[in-house]
Formats: structure tokens, C-alpha cells, sequence
């Protein structure tokens, strides 16, 4: 049986963008404040993948540089020249490129260092028990039995 709150189908762009701009806790939060994600995935109810309509306005970041113990996480380019920064080196991406990203693979972001946005997909399993490293900042993150990202100090400390 369908549901028939969820759309069969929409224009991506009309999505609703996210009420809150970043899950990360201060001082990383606004950082993000050049980022727009419209979550495209749970409009339709997916549940082991998430899918972001994301728009980097310029000088924005798509998270911190980071990597995922489990979850494997892709991206495609529509629109505007995004840099690929990795812990391995950095690319500039244009519309048509994509870019994969294995759980344990390359710590990695996009950073807009035009005065154009840029408009990408990202696609991103959910894994229970994923955790995250961000290797220039002082943050790690553990996503919770109830599917919430918990931010701490590389201590332990919580925020």
C-alpha cells in the first residue's frame, strides 16, 4: 500500500530547504551558514540512503573536511566549479563530474572558492553505528541509536 503523503514526484529545486542549517555544534556551525541542503530523500520516505539537493553559495563549505568508519557517500556536480578538498590532494569539479567517497576512504569536502554557487547532489547511506573523524578540527562524531549525529571533543568531551 502507497503512502499518500509522500510525492510521487517533484522538481528538486521546489523541496523545502532544511529548518537547520548544520547538525555541528559551535564553533562549526557557522560554517555552514553559505550551505543549503534540501533533503530530497525523505520527501519520498527512504530510508537506508539520504539524498541532499545542496547549494554552496560562494565561500561555502559542504561539511568540514571529515571522514565516515561506514558510510560511503557520493556526489554529482550540476552547476558552478567546486573544489574537491582531500587529506590526498584537491581538484576543481565541474558540472557533469562526479566523486565517490568509501567508508575508511579519503578525509574529504567541497569548498566554493568562486563567485558563482554551486549546485550538487549528494548521495549518502545511513549505516548504523557510523562514526566520523574530522581531521583539522577538534570534533568526532557517533550517529545514536535514534539516528542523531552526538558531537564530541576528540577527548570525549561533549560540546
Amino acid at each position: 500500500m502507497s503512502d499518500i503523503s509522500k510525492p510521487l514526484a517533484i522538481t528538486a529545486s521546489s523541496a523545502p530547504p532544511r529548518t537547520k542549517p548544520s547538525n555541528y555544534p559551535e564553533p562549526f556551525f557557522s560554517r555552514m551558514a553559505k550551505r543549503e541542503k534540501r533533503p530530497l530523500g525523505d520527501l519520498f520516505g527512504l530510508k537506508n540512503f539520504g539524498v541532499n539537493l545542496t547549494k554552496l553559495m560562494p565561500g561555502g563549505e559542504s561539511a568540514l573536511l571529515h571522514e565516515h568508519s561506514s558510510q560511503d557517500e557520493f556526489i554529482y556536480i550540476l552547476e558552478g566549479e567546486p573544489t574537491l578538498v582531500t587529506n590526498e590532494g584537491e581538484v576543481t569539479l565541474s558540472p557533469g563530474m562526479c566523486a565517490g567517497f568509501p567508508a575508511q576512504g579519503a578525509a574529504h569536502q567541497l569548498v566554493n572558492r568562486t563567485n558563482q554557487d554551486v549546485v550538487y547532489l549528494e548521495v549518502g547511506d545511513r549505516t548504523p553505528g557510523d562514526t566520523v573523524s574530522y581531521p583539522q578540527d577538534d570534533l568526532k562524531a557517533a550517529l545514536g541509536p535514534d539516528g542523531k549525529w552526538v558531537f564530541t571533543c576528540k577527548d570525549g568531551t561533549p560540546y
